[in-house]
């Protein structure tokens, strides 16, 4: 199992602190991780992920056991069975 934990306006979007997901014992990349959660909380990755870039980092900090994901292999940074996926939103202002 896979713990995803939200703050912010993701928890606030979400309705939930955090999901467990499922791997079933297998390795998958950060992006197919998102992938997965899309069928949980749709809702959730509509405002995750920028609609034209297609990509989480101008909306979100993400963390995997607590490292920042640009310091792994951003996207392609593998989650394990036991990982944490944290994801908190980034506050833009002018």
């Amino acid at each position: 199992m896979v713990r995803v934990v939200m703050y912010g306006i993701f928890r606030k979007i979400s309705g939930v602190e955090e999901l467990k997901l499922n791997l079933k014992g297998r390795a998958v990349g950060l992006k197919d991780l998102l992938e997965k959660l899309r069928t949980h909380l749709p809702e959730l990755i509509d405002a995750l992920i920028d609609p034209e870039l297609k990509d989480p980092s101008p909306n979100a900090l993400i963390l995997v056991n607590g490292r920042e994901i640009n310091v792994l292999n951003g996207l392609r940074t593998l989650i394990h069975d036991e990982d944490e996926v944290t994801l908190i939103p980034v506050l833009h202002g002018g």
